[in-house]
């Protein structure tokens, strides 16, 4: 089984992945570090990534939660995961039993969240492109989607009730 947590910047990708993995006793996977330096640097210098950017980073990103997955028997990765078609390169590369959940947020929370992260290669300034890009999936038994109204530990329980 592998999960992505998906969201735009801020939503609390990470936050909620590491505590799912800790849960779950699995590797977690930090969709940041799979980036490109070249990709790293146009986000910092306040440009949004391009499809082209973005497919290696998917790529990779998908092959390793796949080998995690395999290894481990499951993983759980932090991925944007905007796009409809991102999450088909991601089911793609990683094949196995795949669960998305959606991080839904209001725009002020998550602006306010992103301000406070000093050294943050994601500046401000990206988060309406974010927000532009992301395609909305309808939820079904491969998709959760979660307002993050509530402290991290509720979601995490939230989550590994769905799963079972």
């Amino acid at each position: 089984m592998a999960i992505i947590v998906m969201g735009v910047s801020g939503c609390g990708k990470s936050t909620l992945g590491a505590l799912l993995a800790e849960a779950l006793a699995c590797p977690f996977l930090e969709g940041d570090d799979f980036h490109a330096r070249e990709a790293v640097a146009k986000m910092r210098g306040g440009k949004p990534l391009t499809d082209e950017d973005r497919w290696p980073w998917l790529d990779r990103l998908g092959a390793a939660t796949a080998t995690a997955s395999e290894t481990h028997g499951a993983a759980v990765a932090a991925c944007s995961a905007l796009r409809e078609s991102y999450r088909d390169r991601l089911r793609s590369a990683i094949g196995s039993q795949l669960r998305f959940v959606l991080l839904d947020t209001d725009r002020e929370t998550l602006l306010a969240r992103i301000s406070n992260r000093p050294g943050h290669y994601m500046p401000a300034t990206l988060l309406d492109s974010q927000l532009a890009t992301l395609e909305r999936p309808a939820p079904d038994a491969h998709m959760m989607i979660l307002t993050t109204d509530a402290p991290p530990d509720l979601l995490r329980d939230r989550v590994l009730n769905w799963l079972a």
